[in-house]
């Protein structure tokens, strides 16, 4: 089997390493390897194609920026980890909704092996904790009134296919300064909150994180 290519870019600016996965995904060749950036991004808001300016409570100053990737506004900024699949999905073999899955997966393996039980929410794409207890392995219990109720997002999930290759990808807050995700309704849900490793007391660094989430993400999209 061929894994993807990882590139490790550091902390780079958010509108050219977006203007850089375009191209490399639009001007591609059939045959050209598959790739997974994994970066750090100065602080952004970024809007998905459907997202609403009324989602933006504050910007606080911080740039706002207009995407081309599917779901609503969400932040980046120090000590998050963000992953770029760059994968030829007809190549792969797989459909978006398996790319999701895989996605989700890989976040959810990773946390693991911190201890940490990531759950998915029907309908809501990114990974979420039980703010009451990260560490335990009890399902999610539903709530009518409110389906986030008790938890806590702490990746985030937004993608863009063209001609079957795909870019954006995932995002993992491993220490962050979270105080900018009370600017938004993050992900378009009003008074989701928002947690990373370090809100869990999960002792690690960027650079761990980084290693493990590529490494999760090349071992699944590889063909």
């Amino acid at each position: 089997m061929t894994a993807p290519r990882i590139k490790h870019l550091g902390r780079v600016d958010y509108l050219p390493t977006v203007e850089a996965m375009r191209v490399f995904t639009e001007t591609r060749a059939a045959t050209d390897a598959d790739e997974i950036w994994i970066c750090e991004h100065p602080s952004v808001y970024t809007q998905g194609i459907a997202g609403r300016a009324a989602h933006v409570l504050d910007a606080r100053g911080i740039p706002v920026v207009q995407t081309n990737r599917g779901g609503q506004v969400t932040y980046h900024g120090p000590g998050q980890v963000v992953a770029y699949p760059l994968v030829d999905l007809r190549r792969l073999g797989i459909y978006v909704k398996e790319y999701v899955y895989r996605l989700e997966h890989c976040v959810i393996k990773t946390l693991e092996g911190f201890g940490v039980t990531g759950h998915r929410v029907a309908g809501a794409p990114g990974i979420y904790v039980r703010l009451d207890d990260p560490f335990g392995h009890a399902a999610i219990e539903r709530s009518d009134g409110d389906p986030f109720a008790g938890l806590g997002k702490i990746a985030a999930l937004g993608i863009k296919v063209s001609r079957h290759c795909t870019y954006h990808g995932v995002a993992l807050n491993v220490s962050m300064d979270l105080s900018p995700f009370d600017g938004i309704d993050p992900c378009g849900y009003v008074g989701l909150k928002t947690v990373d490793l370090a809100t869990l007391r999960v002792s690690t660094d960027l650079a761990t994180v980084a290693q493990r989430l590529g490494d999760r993400l090349a071992s699944h999209l590889s063909q």
